[in-house]
């Protein structure tokens, strides 16, 4: 009963959450600790039970969250989401560790051993932010958000362990680091062979097993789960193996899919809501007064100097821009595996574990308040946020045989929409139904659209994305065109020449005649092309405005201001600007 009103109480005081732009997890911890002893007074002491909770919860939302990442996505931003989860996570913690040493006066391997708690991002944290806090983040970033804070929760697990060795048992320096090396590759490295071999056989038993209809989805978790204790046995990265399988599920055509998300979208919100209230008990918010000025100091070490620093070392080879870099370097969130994490020295007996612990919740309160508070406002500031796209009210995924793909969905008729102004339907669009007023009725019999209409059709996902200004509003055509997307628009298909002869721009050398204004934004990108992407020529910049079905850009924006309204910051210079710097610097001394 107490658990189940907990719940409920959670999800009813996430509607205010939403009106006052909390972060809900902040919320879910903060009832599980108004619950507790010093609140209404529920006793609760079993950290190994809350390790257990935490962990199963963690295993459900990376499984979930793997099963959303797409190859392409992966591809795009593997090295550099990698290199923050593993090199990333070692500097901060090493840094967050000197930060703790000098403020709380702990032994150097106490206080490393507490920059390693809160060393690694929260995957629970960052992807509920990304995906359900109605943000939208250029796609190059989001995914390296979401790859990095995926992938590094092996390293920070393993430096705390063999710090809570060393501790107990002692060990030298070189011992120390041939076993971190050693076990850390050891533990990836099943981790992501387990993760593979296991995603496979998912999909293989989710293909070919005749399960009954509301089975199947329990039986992919059942098995997810199943993986991820698999792997813990074997000494690998169970975390890792999970967020594996649920990547290759995803990308592999397992059947069922549409389902299968919608059931997993509910249980990582009950995994989120459980594993928050249970840290929520576990905690005594009273313990905290005598750690809390040194936790907080600790807190902003961490987001303003700490991550800055390991994030932008991290990311100068991949040519991140520099706002593109402090936005990941904002998006640093601590939550439940630092909490997780700081168990284990409580449960392991070491002499400071109790203060490591409420350390770790004090630097995780602090995270969510200034950082997951305010993750919308920075995006926007530094101009990494793209304007929500114009969509269908409704969008249902088809299980559809063989490699038919089409989703039904629809959309609702507004005002001064260019479908009521004479823009026809395309004939792959296939629209099926038209509710007006109540009342179905087949599309072809309704006569002309009207304002209100709900049109429901089937089309191809890549298409969807063509249908979404003939059904938009005046408002919402022109709504943060000017300021995201430039002035003007231009046809991706003429000839770059033509171009910079009409604004006076000097060509790069090596341009071919014949390229294209989209092809040059191409070759620039990479192949990589998504909406919100920028490349600046000369005086101009050319932001892709949309992405036709084939990952070309189909609309192309100009601004004459690149980047018009957002900082240029003096700090996390990229490679390419770093290099350009050292060249002009010796020219100047030649």
């Amino acid at each position: 009963m107490i658990g189940a009103a907990l719940v409920l109480v959670s999800v009813l005081t996430s509607t205010l959450a939403f009106r006052f732009g909390a972060p809900l997890l902040f919320i879910f911890l903060g009832v599980g600790m108004l619950a507790g002893e010093d609140g209404l007074g529920i006793y609760f002491d079993n950290a190994t039970a809350a390790y257990f909770i935490g962990s199963t919860a963690l295993a459900v939302i990376l499984f979930d969250s793997g099963l959303n990442t797409t190859w392409r996505s992966l591809r795009q931003v593997a090295g550099p989401s990698f290199v923050l989860a593993s090199v990333g996570v070692a500097l901060t913690a090493a840094l967050t560790g000197a930060a703790t040493h000098y403020a709380f006066g702990l032994p150097w391997l106490d206080a490393l051993l507490f920059g390693a708690i809160v060393g690694s991002t929260d995957a629970a944290a960052v992807f509920f932010l990304l995906r359900v806090g109605g943000i939208a983040i250029r796609d190059n970033v989001r995914s390296t958000l979401e790859i990095e804070s995926g992938s590094n929760d092996p390293m920070a697990i393993f430096l705390t362990l063999l710090l809570v060795q060393v501790i107990m048992i002692g060990g030298d320096a070189g011992d120390l680091s041939r076993e971190l090396l050693t076990g850390f590759v050891a533990q990836m490295g099943r981790g992501l062979l387990l993760g593979l071999a296991g995603g496979y056989l998912i999909v293989l038993m989710a293909n070919r097993l005749p399960l009954q209809g509301a089975l199947y989805p329990i039986a992919i978790l059942a098995a997810a789960l199943t993986l991820f204790g698999l792997t813990g046995i074997s000494e690998g990265s169970g975390f890792l193996a999970v967020y594996v399988a649920g990547i290759v599920a995803g990308n592999a055509g397992i059947g069922g899919l549409a389902g299968l998300r919608r059931f997993l979208d509910g249980m990582t919100w009950l995994a989120q809501i459980g594993m928050f209230l249970t840290f929520g008990l576990l905690t005594t918010p009273s313990q905290f007064i005598g750690v809390l000025l040194p936790a907080t100091g600790v807190a902003l070490a961490l987001i303003f100097v700490a991550r800055p620093l390991a994030v932008w070392l991290c990311l100068i080879p991949f040519g991140y821009r520099r706002n593109e870099t402090a936005f990941v370097s904002w998006v640093g969130l601590r939550g439940a595996v630092s909490i997780m994490l700081g168990i284990i020295p409580l449960t392991a007996g070491l002499e400071n574990g109790q203060l490591l612990f409420n350390a770790a919740c004090v630097v995780v309160l602090v995270s969510l308040l200034v950082q997951g508070w305010t993750i919308g406002p920075m995006a926007r500031w530094l101009g990494v946020a793209v304007p929500p796209r114009i969509g269908p009210v409704e969008r249902f995924g088809l299980e559809l045989p063989g490699t038919a793909d089409h989703e039904l969905i629809a959309y609702r008729v507004v005002a001064g929409s260019p479908v009521l102004q004479g823009s026809r339907l395309p004939r792959w669009a296939r629209p099926s139904l038209v509710i007006r007023e109540g009342r179905s009725m087949r599309f072809q019999y309704a006569g002309r659209l009207q304002v209100n209409d709900l049109v429901y059709m089937f089309v191809s996902p890549p298409f969807v994305r063509l249908l979404d200004r003939l059904f938009a509003s005046p408002k919402e055509l022109a709504e943060g065109d000017e300021d995201f997307y430039g002035k003007f628009v231009i046809d991706p298909s003429q000839p770059l020449p033509a171009l910079a002869e009409a604004y006076g721009l000097e060509l790069p050398a090596g341009i071919a005649d014949g390229l294209t204004i989209g092809g040059f934004i191409g070759d620039r990108l990479g192949g990589a092309v998504e909406v919100g992407d920028r490349v600046t020529l000369g005086a101009v910049a050319l932001i892709v405005r949309d992405v036709g079905a084939d990952g070309t850009a189909s609309e192309v924006g100009l601004a004459i201001e690149p980047e018009a309204g957002a900082p240029k910051l003096p700090l996390f210079l990229s490679g390419r600007e770093m290099w350009d710097a050292l060249k002009t610097r010796l020219r100047r001394k030649g």
